[in-house]
Parts: C-alpha cells; structure tokens; sequence
C-alpha cells in the first residue's frame, strides 16, 4: 500500500529540487518533514506542502498510520520551459528560460 502526491508546474528548476529530495529519501516522514522545515532552501517550502498532503492521503485514503510512514519514492522531472526575451546591448537578445518541475512523493508503511 502506498500513498502519493504530485506536484505539477511548480515553477523551480528540476536541479534545485534534486539536491532537497535526496537529502530525505528513505527517511522516515517526521524526519523527512523536520528536515525540510530546517532547510534553507527555495524547494523545501513546496517539498514540505506535498509531503504533508502525501500524508493526508495515507491518512484518509488509506487509513495508514502516520507514525510509521517513510519516504519510499521521490523524484522530479521537467515541466514545461516558459521562453522569455532581455534584451541587451546593440539590439541583441538574450534568451531566459524559466524552468517548472514535476516533483512526485510516494510514502509507505513500514512492515
């Protein structure tokens, strides 16, 4: 039994999700959550709002126990890139390419 949560469009660079969900893999929810809470990081505001609804799920879904839930999957993946135009000096332009991530949570029960 498993409970999941996805994050779509959240508008962060995949790379700086990265370096967050590898600090909590396979950790146990609580320590997961108190370190996301310690972490001065962009990702870890979002990160931490979808491990708490990846938690209400097991909870009312799947009528897991909240205490002995881990970390058992979490990755990110590409959004959509949105394209936007500076322009610079002598009528050049420089492209910004502003990132969005799909980030999934996926929690389980320890036997």
């Amino acid at each position: 039994m498993e409970a999941r949560a996805i994050l779509r469009n959240a508008r962060i660079s995949p790379r700086k999700v990265q370096i967050v969900l590898d600090l909590i893999r396979g950790k146990d929810a609580d320590k997961a959550m108190a370190i996301l809470k310690h972490t001065p990081k962009a990702a870890c505001e979002a990160l931490e709002k979808l491990m708490k609804s990846a938690m209400a799920n097991a909870e009312n879904n799947y009528q897991m126990d909240v205490s002995n839930l881990y970390v058992a999957e979490c990755f990110v993946g590409q959004g959509p890139t949105l394209k936007r135009i500076r322009p610079r000096a002598h009528g050049r332009a420089y492209h910004i390419l502003k990132r969005t991530s799909h980030i999934t949570m996926v929690l389980k029960e320890k036997e």
